[in-house]
């Protein structure tokens, strides 16, 4: 069908968006107004014309998804869901950038609806773009059947300058070219400007020769600020290559319309000024200057119809979805499950055990456990970054990710861990799929912007980090994580699990598939430990607490309390038997998550570490900053506070103490201690 042209409502409702996006942080007197003003056509042609949402039902499985990774344009991304009609009012739009406002300075998941990602650290949007559109692949090869394309939409995301440079964009776009993600269009805002000046003080290559070679098609719009019908040619020519992802590159002019601002880094980070926004207003042709946050009648009808549209396609898509339910009954009900993220009846069933004293890596039980469990969910997927063999992750029997197909359930990262952990953020912001990424712990560092976007949106992630601590040996401290335990028990919403053994790694599994309000760091051994014997102390599963009593004084009334994560409960363990022989009780207490324990009830916490028993020791092969929240100040803390270094395992815990005598003579001198000293 021919389209209509574009014509005046068309540049009324661009301009809309210009002077709303204007408003918002002259109000605040803080924001970025210049994105925005040489963005709005492209973002309205692609709304207008291209984008299938409902903005009734925003959370629609088969809406088209929009990202705006550059963030900082915020200002636009509201403006668009005003007017095309989401629960996102004009009053909202006033309190830009204040307390408890729907329009915070930067986008963010869960708080406005509409809004697809939190986008600020630049790059992160676009990768979570590319996590989406690997989301859509899988679901669609997974359930569209013959006459019922359940899942069939595309992914678009506006990327800056400053996101193009960024290291995280190159790694995602690079493995998007290579996967041939046909369904993902990048609107590229190619103003040349960044926040400190001219792009050409930083950056001259040629971007488009760059996205070629990562396989990409690219297409060119010379003037962005004007021609509508160049950007939704553009966007058509996108569409219709389903075999490659394209990247849109649009000239445009920062500050469009301003009449000292316009083009230059001043238009970036800071408002126009009253003055200033009344000429802006002025050289746009706007009917009425001097009003702020006005919108023509005639432009807000023309939207709204637009957004309107939505629902008649989402209705279409549900009265086909029932039809599919008659015919495909099981596949709907696991539809409804992966977009719940519920759990299938049963899921658990086939989760292992081992027996007492046998030696094995947490990294191995833990895999085993993901293997079982992945044979009942078939929507957990992941991958690894070029380590499958080290980490154990790889779902047996099922194959590698194609991103035309959309089939496998195994992705191969590469060397690429930053975009690694975005692309699985948008993997989960999209939905219907549990997504794990695994790596090296002390490679969490790459991931660390993507972990706490995660953490800061609730996203149901799954990151697992092997080979834990000094006792992987020659490596060196290159390959050996020492603050990293520490540093990310600081991050709000992240719960970090390091279980003692194969059954803990294994219950560690099953608490981490029920919990959705966050992401989960499983923190895993590349040495063998010895299954513990449980036969009369607390099953594994006892790790859902956090913390629990694993070995109690014999007489019950310990003398002294020994805290233990991962590998070091071993050590624990050994320590209470020889202070025993000396006629000193000792608990052990295995504490796998201080997280999951911080979040039990004080009378439970109080049960485990009774507050009048203060000789504490605490043991842990790495940084000992902040166990002085478990152990007090009278206790003693046993670590790693400097870098590894290369020599065999066993050499390393024996030449830094992290040994059951060292943990044993510190507990001595506590409990002859006056607990006032």
């Amino acid at each position: 069908m021919t389209k209509n042209r574009f014509g005046d409502i068309d540049r009324l409702c661009v301009n809309a968006l210009r002077t709303l996006s204007i408003d918002q942080p002259q109000r605040a007197n803080s924001g970025h107004p210049g994105l925005p003003m040489g963005a709005a056509p492209m973002a309205y042609v692609t709304w207008q014309r291209h984008l299938s949402f409902d903005p009734r039902d925003p959370k629609w499985p088969n809406r088209d998804r929009f990202v705006l990774s550059a963030g900082h344009g915020s200002a636009l991304i509201y403006s668009l869901l005003h007017l095309y009609g989401y629960d996102l009012p004009l009053t909202e739009l006033e309190r830009f950038r204040q307390w408890e406002s729907q329009t915070p300075g930067h986008p963010e998941y869960h708080l406005t609806p509409g809004v697809e990602a939190t986008t600020g650290p630049l790059g992160q949007g676009c990768a979570n773009g590319v996590g989406m559109a690997i989301a859509e692949r899988w679901l669609a090869n997974h359930f569209n059947r013959p006459g019922f394309p359940v899942v069939d939409h595309r992914t678009f995301a506006l990327v800056s300058d400053g996101d193009i440079m960024e290291g995280v964009a190159a790694e995602a776009c690079s493995i998007a070219g290579f996967l041939k993600l046909g369904r993902l269009i990048l609107l590229y805002d190619d103003n040349k400007i960044t926040l400190d000046g001219p792009l050409s003080q930083s950056m001259d290559e040629d971007v488009a020769m760059r996205y070629e070679a990562y396989g990409w098609q690219v297409l060119t719009v010379d003037d962005g600020d004007n021609d509508l019908g160049a950007i939704d040619g553009a966007i058509d020519a996108a569409i219709a290559d389903t075999e490659r992802p394209s990247l849109i590159s649009i000239r445009t002019t920062i500050g469009f319309g301003s009449p000292s601002r316009a083009g230059t880094h001043k238009a970036h980070g800071e408002p126009l000024g009253d003055e200033e926004v009344v000429r802006t207003k002025e050289a746009l042709g706007w009917p009425a200057p001097e009003k702020t946050f006005y919108v023509p009648e005639e432009a807000r009808a023309h939207m709204s119809d637009a957004g309107a549209r939505g629902d008649t396609a989402r209705r279409g898509w549900q009265e086909m979805f029932d039809r599919y339910r008659e015919r495909h009954p099981e596949l709907a009900e696991e539809w409804h499950l992966a977009q719940s993220g519920a759990l299938p009846n049963g899921w658990d069933g086939d989760l292992p055990a081992w027996e007492p004293g046998e030696p094995v890596a947490t990294r191995v039980a833990a895999g085993t456990a993901l293997n079982a469990i992945a044979q009942r969910v078939p929507w957990l997927i992941g991958g690894d970054a070029d380590l499958a063999g080290s980490t154990k992750t790889t779902i047996a029997g099922a194959e590698d990710f194609d991103g035309q197909t959309g089939s496998g359930r195994n992705f191969h990262y590469g060397i690429r861990e930053h975009a690694m952990g975005a692309i699985s953020n948008g993997m989960a912001y999209h939905g219907g799929v549990r997504p794990f990424a695994a790596t090296f712990f002390v490679f969490s560092d790459y991931m660390r912007p993507a972990v706490r976007l995660a953490a800061l949106n609730e996203l149901p992630v799954i990151f697992v980090w092997t080979h834990d601590s000094i006792a992987i040996g020659e490596d060196g401290p290159t390959h050996q994580p020492v603050e990293h335990l520490m540093s990310l028990r600081a991050m709000p919403n992240l719960t970090v699990i390091r279980p003692a053994d194969a059954n803990e790694a294994s219950a560690a599994w099953r608490w981490t598939m029920t919990h959705t309000a966050g992401p989960v760091a499983l923190v895993l051994t590349r040495q063998k430990l010895t299954t513990i014997d449980r036969t009369d102390r607390p099953a594994a599963d006892a790790l859902a607490r956090g913390a629990y009593v694993l070995s109690d004084a014999p007489s019950g009334e310990p003398e002294a309390i020994l805290i233990a994560t991962g590998s070091e409960v071993a050590v624990a363990l050994e320590a209470q038997s020889a202070l025993a022989a000396e006629g000193i009780g000792a608990r052990v207490v295995s504490m796998p998550s201080w997280e999951i324990f911080a979040n039990q009830g004080v009378t439970y916490r109080d049960q485990v570490l009774p507050p009048g028993l203060t000789a504490r020791v605490s043991v842990e092969a790495g940084a000992t900053l902040g166990w002085e929240r478990w152990i007090g100040d009278r206790g003693t803390a046993i670590g790693v506070d400097r870098f590894g270094a290369s020599a065999p395992g066993p050499t390393n815990l024996e030449r830094y103490g992290v040994t059951a005598d060292r943990v044993a003579t510190a507990a001595r001198a506590l409990v002859g201690q006056p607990a006032s000293a």
